[in-house]
């Protein structure tokens, strides 16, 4: 039996539908392409909303992110010529859900990282390379969303349990391209009825689009070594 998803809340204020991991971060990064293309035409480096499955059992699969898919897709467009300057010149968003603050369950989470539904989408980091987030993919980010007063939460998970991992840190390893892991919150993760908030859909939508559209001119601006 099949539960279509539907928004509820006192407020309308969340999302109730399965797999929210992670078709929700699917859907908003399909739905930032599609609505940054009105500036594509001054665009100089080549926009790409990429979906690969088999995350949650290792992604070692011929449709997983830790096959060589995104590799060939990005020499055959370039002719061959993706390498150097031109993964130099890029930067790669994995997106994908993270646990918000549970009310019964509270001290699970880092006392002074305690993402929050309603608040944003968040980027994630961790130590231990569980998310592939440096100080410059974090800084660019942030200062894109600056410019269009978007917020962006953070979050760290406790340094004294495990943590989960995304996609991330394997396209990093692959390609050499600059990676952040961003997530959106929720509630939920992995049941049959998973739960997020409305807001935080739209914002990661905003800020999505905001790094299709402003990407190249902030990375630009920042000089980093």
């Amino acid at each position: 039996m099949y539960v279509a998803g539907t928004i509820g809340g006192i407020l309308d204020e969340f999302v109730f539908a399965a797999r929210l991991d992670n078709l929700a971060c699917t859907w908003l990064a399909t739905h930032a392409l599609l609505e940054s293309l009105s500036s594509l035409e001054s665009e100089t480096n080549v926009r790409v909303a990429a979906m690969f499955d088999n995350e949650e059992v290792g992604s070692n699969s011929l449709m997983g992110a830790g096959s060589n898919f995104l590799e060939s897709v990005m020499h055959r467009v370039s002719a061959g010529q993706f390498s150097g300057e031109g993964v130099r010149k890029s930067m790669l968003i994995s997106a994908d859900m993270a646990h918000a603050v549970h009310p019964n369950y509270a001290p699970r989470h880092e006392q002074n990282s305690k993402l929050q539904m309603g608040q944003g989408p968040a980027i994630k980091y961790n130590a231990n390379q569980r998310y592939a987030t440096t100080g410059e993919t974090s800084f660019l980010l942030k200062e894109i969303g600056r410019r269009h007063n978007l917020d962006v939460q953070s979050f760290v998970s406790r340094q004294d349990c495990g943590c989960g991992s995304t996609i991330g840190p394997i396209l990093s390893t692959h390609t050499g391209i600059r990676t952040i892991d961003v997530g959106v919150a929720q509630l939920s993760m992995h049941s049959i009825r998973e739960m997020c908030g409305v807001s935080d859909v739209e914002k990661s939508v905003a800020l999505f689009k905001a790094f299709y559209n402003d990407f190249t001119t902030v990375d630009g601006f920042v000089k980093t070594d």
